[in-house]
């Protein structure tokens, strides 16, 4: 059964075709009985037949052509007094057919055929002549009823098959939209890791660099410097490798995290123990904190902490020697200020203007991509008589 279901529903038009055969076999048989008398009522009597069987075989594939060509039928037999036989059966399937997969306008011309039908054939061909009007009613309403539920019983499907369409393609939109968002926050993700491991990287491996040079430097003048720059660069070593385990940790989703490989994510308090750090490797360095430090959300804490660590990254490459940088963190009412300042030679001009097109640019970028995430605002730039400043201003509440 499952199979012949399966071949109706692939050949539509082909069981339609069957259906019309069938039919205009039982319109022969009817006029072979005697139905029709031998003339002109016989004559016409065929070609409404083929055309009531054409309209069942393609009923499907031209359904208002169809409707049109069942109501010049039906014209005729009235025209040509053709009496209604088992071939009209073919319009009561046009009438579904119509008001499930027709255009409006056609499933309305259905229906008005379908309630006057009836009414002209009694006009035409009165069933008991001599009868009372009430008979003559009660007949009408009688035939009238199968085309109306025909024409319903299409409508309504229509609408059933409109409304699951309607979910199909919501739930198509849904899972589109899914998507979007899924790739949106990979993206974001890949980013804020991007920034992190950059963040890290950049700073101590630049102290470790710094300090090994100085180390190789007086490393037969002066032992006990090279020793204490050996263990910074050690130091520095420890806390790189510990903050990219915190971050691989992020990654690790499915993975308990062992006591003590992870360290906590670095806060507006930890600036001081960076700064202290960078002096280590001989860059003079200001540091001042103005107004009453209070706690602050955890975004807008590491938003600042990554900022200076840029920052006085950024000195150290491009400041040159002798450079020297200020530090100052200002708490408003509202929020946190942030100004980085240092005497050196200033970066190269599309590290902070043109975002670093050229591919050297990623940290001034991390930074303004940190800042617009929390809401603040950066404004980076070379200061009037040498050197370069990064001033921020970090919100307390999140944007929107």
């Amino acid at each position: 059964m499952q199979r012949l279901y399966d071949f109706i529903r692939r050949h539509p038009t082909g069981v339609d075709v069957f259906w019309a055969v069938f039919l205009l076999g039982l319109s022969g048989v009817s006029m072979v009985s005697g139905m029709y008398d031998a003339g002109r009522e016989e004559i016409v009597a065929v070609p409404v037949a083929l055309g009531l069987s054409t309209v069942v075989a393609l009923r499907r594939r031209a359904p208002e052509k169809m409707l049109l060509l069942a109501i010049l039928v039906g014209l005729v037999q009235l025209v040509f007094d053709i009496r209604p036989g088992i071939g009209d059966f073919a319009m009561l399937v046009i009438t579904y057919t119509v008001a499930t997969i027709g255009e409006r306008w056609a499933s309305r011309l259905a229906l008005v055929c379908s309630l006057s039908a009836a009414a002209l054939s009694q006009l035409r061909w009165e069933a008991e002549p001599g009868g009372s009007w009430a008979q003559v009613v009660f007949v009408t309403i009688i035939m009238t009823v199968p085309f109306v539920l025909a024409w319903v019983l299409g409508d309504s499907l229509r609408t059933r098959r409109a409304y699951f369409d309607q979910l199909e393609e919501r739930a198509a939109r849904l899972e589109r939209e899914r998507e979007a968002q899924s790739k949106v926050a990979v993206a974001a993700e890949r980013a804020r890791i991007a920034r992190e491991l950059h963040d890290v990287v950049a700073h101590n491996v630049s102290v470790m660099v710094v300090q090994a040079d100085g180390a190789a430097y007086v490393m037969d003048a002066a032992p006990d410097q090279a020793k204490q720059a050996l263990e910074t660069i050690s130091s520095t070593g420890r806390q790189a490798l510990a903050e990219m385990r915190r971050l691989l940790g992020v990654l690790r989703t499915g993975d308990a995290p062992e006591s003590g490989e992870y360290v906590p994510q670095p806060d507006v308090e930890q600036i001081e123990d960076l700064v202290a750090q960078v002096r280590q490797t001989g860059l003079t360095v200001d540091f001042k904190v103005e107004g009453t430090p209070r706690p602050l959300p955890s975004g807008v804490e590491l938003t600042a902490y990554r900022v200076v660590q840029e920052a006085l990254t950024n000195t150290r490459k491009h400041g040159g020697p002798d450079a020297g940088a200020s530090v100052r963190l200002v708490y408003f009412d509202d929020g946190l200020g942030l100004l980085i300042e240092d005497d050196g030679r200033g970066a190269a001009h599309e590290l902070y203007e043109d975002g670093g097109a050229d591919g050297a640019g990623h940290g001034m970028i991390g930074m303004r991509e940190r800042v617009g995430m929390v809401g603040g605002t950066l404004d980076a730039g070379p200061r009037p008589g040498g050197g370069f400043r990064i001033s921020a201003l970090l919100p307390l509440k999140p944007p929107g």
